[in-house]
């Protein structure tokens, strides 16, 4: 059983940063694939970033690509997102998720996490 919970979510003016944090119990992390996902009011949950066990792979979505960093540090059992450049549209509440994988596969999918996170709002002003 793997527990998350995020945190750094707030309130920012557009262009500003924020850095999103998901602390992990267990001592198996580092066999987790990580991904944040977000979800407005009315919208399916989507992929935000995603990162396999050790960081060979990454994934991010169009939308981010170039503005959020995913990392993680395995000794602290924790996964970051680091958002910059935030947009209006980047409002909504952000999930940390992982799932045991023992590859650089990098799930991108809801359904293909098994663990969540209770999730952080994030608001961005314009």
């Amino acid at each position: 059983q793997v527990q998350l919970v995020e945190s750094g979510g707030g309130l920012v003016q557009a262009g500003g940063s924020l850095r999103l944090s998901c602390a992990a119990s267990g001592r198996t992390f580092r066999s987790y694939a990580m991904g944040w996902f977000r979800q407005t009011s009315g919208k399916e949950r989507e992929i935000v970033a995603a990162v396999s066990w050790s960081e060979g792979s990454t994934y991010y979505a169009d939308s981010i690509k170039g503005r959020f960093t995913i990392s993680r540090d395995n000794a602290r059992n924790t996964v970051y997102l680091q958002m910059n450049s935030l947009k209006p549209e980047d409002t909504a509440v952000y999930y940390c998720a992982a799932v045991y994988s023992g590859s650089y596969y990098v799930p991108k999918e809801p359904h293909e996490y098994a663990y969540w996170g209770q999730g952080t709002q994030v608001t961005v002003s314009s």
